[in-house]
């Protein structure tokens, strides 16, 4: 008998629905199995040539120790000018720590934050880490269910309507995973004023899709739209999604500066400072040429539009067309109740999730792993012959369904 006693901390969280969805399709791929795998949220390009080169650069150069624990100078300075020209923000390097990827910086956050009660109110649907990450310290998750016919956001009237005494932070992923919903200045400044009567509610802003957006214009931020919130708010980025380096891991997270240092403090026996070759190969993505993020945008917009028809061609399937990120959030409510062909019934999107998987082979993660069903989520970051045959498998697949 295993006698190892796992602490309740990790017992009352459970693994990633994402991750799970995976590995699951690449066990039936390693049984033999044709599967095509829309799970992972991850660009399908490469790392581009100059930001691989600065990392070759920064070896030969010998930038291979330990950095300072908030992140090499060079790195916090060329954050500081992505966010002063890109969002409009003024913070100087101590104001920013990297960190192992956007993830670390989230649960980093939340780890130095929360006491055991304190709450945090999350939109639904949201990133799937965000409930359990809360969980695994000490706090209670308060999802807020905001349903498609609102675009998928949170309003002022549900937002005020979740806060209460225990209310520690309020977490908002604009452009969102899994739909793609996107906030206005106008959304922001109007949930900014509930805030206003909620002074001790911290706020997080998870940007990491911020580049990914399909209809033009620049991204709005919250601290632009709303520079009255700069002494509570956590801006949360990376250069995972928007330069293909999701192995590089590099997040980092700018907000106040008592914050930082609680970070700084919590990281420096948690995990240390991030890798300083990725740091070196950061700062390039955030100085050098940024052609390849409106070039990858467009190939993403493509694949979209291509995607989003086929999937609302298939009678009982539908999907808004996301703003931005690289997923589409599929209605399979209308399949709910119906007959497989042996004879098992749909009861959840669980249910048509397996469905997919077993009878076609195609890999989606159920509506319910982000907290509103019955959807389910594909990635559109593979390339548009693999999207086409995921198309075409789920159609054959709802067709037979009686």
């Amino acid at each position: 008998m295993d006698s190892i006693r796992v602490a309740e901390r990790v017992r009352r969280i459970k693994p990633s629905p994402s991750t799970s969805a995976a590995e699951r399709a690449n066990q039936l791929r390693r049984e033999g199995r044709s599967i095509v795998n829309l799970v992972v949220g991850e660009p399908d390009f490469d790392t581009p040539l100059h930001i691989r080169q600065a990392a070759g650069r920064a070896m030969e150069a010998g930038a291979t120790r330990y950095t300072s624990l908030a992140g090499t100078l060079e790195l916090r300075q060329a954050i500081v000018a992505k966010l002063a020209r890109e969002n409009g923000l003024s913070f100087d390097p101590g104001e920013i720590i990297a960190t192992n990827g956007a993830k670390s910086a989230i649960y980093s956050a939340l780890a130095a934050t929360l006491e055991p009660g304190d709450e945090v109110v999350i939109p639904a649907p949201y990133w799937v880490s965000y409930p359990d990450m809360v969980l695994a310290c000490d706090g209670v998750p308060v999802p807020v269910s905001c349903p498609e016919e609102q675009g998928f956001k949170l309003t002022p009237a549900d937002l005020d309507a979740a806060i209460t005494a225990r209310t520690r932070w309020l977490i908002l992923n604009s452009p969102s995973n899994p739909t793609g919903a996107t906030y206005t200045a106008a959304e922001y400044r109007a949930l900014a004023e509930v805030l206003a009567r909620h002074p001790n509610v911290l706020v997080m802003t998870d940007d990491i899709y911020e580049h990914i957006r399909f209809e033009g214009g620049t991204a709005p931020h919250l601290l632009a739209a709303a520079p009255e919130l700069r002494d509570r708010t956590l801006a949360i980025n990376g250069v995972s999604k928007t330069y293909a380096m999701t192995g590089w891991r590099i997040g980092w997270a700018a907000g106040p500066r008592s914050l930082v240092q609680a970070l700084d403090t919590f990281l420096s026996q948690a995990a240390g400072n991030c890798c300083s070759i990725s740091q070196a190969a950061a700062a390039a993505a955030l100085t050098g040429d940024q052609g390849f993020v409106a070039e990858s945008v467009a190939v993403y917009r493509e694949r979209r539009d291509a995607t989003a028809a086929g999937i609302n061609a298939i009678p009982g399937l539908s999907c808004r067309l996301p703003e931005g990120a690289f997923y589409l959030f599929v209605n399979c409510g209308a399949l709910i109740g119906r007959k497989t062909p042996n004879g098992g019934r749909l009861a959840t999107d669980d249910d048509v999730v397996m469905y997919l998987l077993e009878s076609v082979g195609v890999a989606v993660v159920a509506g319910t792993a982000y907290g509103l069903s019955p959807y389910f989520r594909l990635s559109i970051a593979t390339s548009i012959e693999t999207l086409d045959d995921g198309v075409a498998r789920i159609a054959r697949a709802v067709a037979d369904l009686t």
